[in-house]
């Protein structure tokens, strides 16, 4: 019974997921043809309404069906604010821990990603999110640094909230690509940076150029370490996620790119402490946490926050996933 119970959650979330897809990218393309002769900022404020909508449903069953208590550590500021959001990757949920924390600032629906090039081929998504302010970039020498610029540059002059997702690590950590790992840890130690254990080493060119164009724009830096208490190598479901947040002026993080290179190392070299302190602290009482006081901001959802007419076409396209993918009862 219980085993039926994980593996219909599980099957569940991808349903959910894969049900909105249809409905919100049914919406949108209705949006785009209406507002193709509207000004650009008239676009952006509708499409980052939808897109809240569209959130607030994927994240009111990931926060309720799932069981997964989140917790919070450090300063998240109620207001919102235009920021880089800066985090390690381990996880295709890490999109959605963003989400997490930008609808405690009432800034869902401003979320924005730096996404690997290859995700742009996607079904449904690999489509929008270069339309909502995503931006697909190459690694190292194929890495357009003049077309992110321009992009960017065109949300400052529109003024468009940013609430901008990057990844530094470029890929997501996986103990097991040693190769992948030790390329980064021998890069590292050429620099003569601390080599890292729990995290991959980052790569500077976005974070420097999504700063640079927007450093007289944004508010502030959000340096997330994100860990999923009992998470194997194989992506399971966790019970706790912790978060832990520094919030960083602008006014700290260095102008100049190769002083850039050494501060994102900094910053990552401490969340690799946090994570050695998490997992391999000698007092068994300070394991499975970070420092400091954690909160659990699980929202307490009365209902499902989302439109009438849009929560019946997501349920017509619910369904229609159900009859593409495998039903939970019959992987039983």
């Amino acid at each position: 019974m219980l085993l039926s119970l994980v593996l219909h959650t599980y099957s569940m979330r991808y349903v959910v997921l894969l049900g909105t897809a249809p409905t919100y990218m049914l919406a949108w393309g209705v949006w785009r043809l209406l507002s193709a002769f509207l000004p650009a900022p008239f676009y952006q404020a509708v499409d980052d309404r939808l897109y809240c909508i569209y959130q607030r449903m994927v994240l009111f069953f990931f926060e309720n069906y799932t069981g997964v208590q989140i917790l919070l550590y450090g300063d998240l500021p109620e207001n919102k604010e235009n920021i880089i959001y800066l985090a390690n990757h381990q996880s295709t949920v890490d999109w959605i821990v963003a989400d997490v924390l930008a609808i405690r600032q009432n800034a869902l629906g401003h979320v924005r990603y730096v996404l690997k090039d290859r995700l742009k081929w996607l079904p449904l998504y690999g489509c929008y999110f270069p339309q909502h302010g995503g931006i697909y970039v190459k690694r190292s020498a194929k890495f357009n640094e003049k077309e992110m610029r321009n992009k960017l540059q065109s949300y400052v002059n529109t003024g468009t909230p940013m609430y901008l997702a990057i990844f530094p690590e470029g890929t997501r950590y996986n103990p097991r690509q040693t190769k992948l790992l030790s390329a980064g840890q021998a890069f590292a130690a050429q620099k003569g940076f601390a080599v890292l254990k729990h995290v991959l080493t980052p790569r500077i060119k976005a974070t420097y150029v999504a700063f640079d164009s927007m450093k007289n724009y944004l508010d502030a830096i959000y340096d997330v370490t994100v860990v999923y208490e009992g998470k194997d190598d194989r992506g399971q479901q966790c019970p706790k996620i912790h978060n832990h947040i520094d919030h960083i002026d602008k006014k700290d993080v260095p102008e100049n790119q190769e002083y850039m290179r050494r501060w994102l190392h900094e910053r990552f070299e401490i969340k690799d402490k946090l994570f050695i302190e998490f997992y391999d602290s000698p007092d068994p009482e300070r394991r499975n946490k970070f420092p400091g006081k954690s909160r659990n901001v699980n929202r307490n959802y009365n209902e499902i926050p989302s439109h009438p007419m849009l929560l019946r076409m997501w349920i017509k396209g619910t369904l229609w996933e159900c009859k593409l993918v495998q039903p939970p009862w019959r992987i039983l």
